[in-house]
């Protein structure tokens, strides 16, 4: 069954974070998972003392972040607040030889945060000052002779008001293929994240390279 957690930029948010891992070490399971990650994300910094399950977990996670992504951080400011932007966990995919779709059917992560991409486009009562989302994307090459590198400089090159990339990591599929994790930071009012993939990451020419991509995390900040 999903684990549902809302509002973790507020106190009541951690809260439920925290209680959630009384006698756990992890938000699932019993080893660091994309669950972890999310909820990492959305926790807009470390939880408190008065959080100690919440805050013991918040730094297993982050170093467990520092390892795969060694390079220096300097920390960034989204709104208002110190947040760092962490990538997927690596979670390779099992193929079938005679499947030919290495990426899979739509998993019940891409399928929420397509639900919670609507529920965003339909408020229309949220104030008139423009918020801002963290979303974490997948994109895929065409095959394992795809230059990952040009790939990931073309996913980077795409530039406009409201739209900052973050950390990124190239993942396993199978069959010697690689898939791209990114993490980004919009503006609501200015990006539209399903505009972006279809007018930018995958037309011309950039599609030479990026054969999909998929939105797998989508958190208001």
């Amino acid at each position: 069954m999903a684990i549902t957690f809302s509002d973790l930029h507020t106190e009541e948010g951690v809260k439920s974070v925290e209680e959630h891992l009384a006698g756990k070490t992890y938000i699932s399971g019993d080893q660091l998972s994309v669950d972890d990650v999310k909820v990492y994300a959305a926790v807009s910094e470390k939880p408190s003392d008065a959080f100690p399950n919440a805050s013991r977990w918040y730094d297993c996670v982050a170093s467990h972040l520092a390892e795969s992504f060694p390079g220096k951080a300097v920390g960034v400011s989204i709104g208002g607040s110190a947040a760092s932007a962490p990538a997927q966990a690596e979670a390779p995919a099992a193929a079938d030889d005679d499947d030919m779709d290495l990426f899979g059917d739509e998993t019940e992560e891409e399928k929420k945060a397509a639900e919670e991409r609507e529920a965003a486009k339909k408020d229309t009562k949220k104030p008139k000052e423009s918020g801002k989302s963290s979303v974490l994307m997948e994109v895929k090459p065409w095959d394992d002779e795809t230059d990952m590198k040009k790939l990931e400089e073309c996913v980077r090159a795409v530039a406009m008001p409201g739209l900052l990339w973050g950390a990124s990591k190239l993942v396993p599929v199978g069959y010697g293929i690689k898939k791209l994790t990114i993490m980004l930071t919009i503006v609501d009012d200015l990006v539209s994240p399903d505009n972006l993939i279809e007018d930018y990451l995958t037309c011309e020419p950039n599609n030479e390279y990026i054969q999909s991509v998929d939105i797998v995390a989508f958190n208001k900040i």
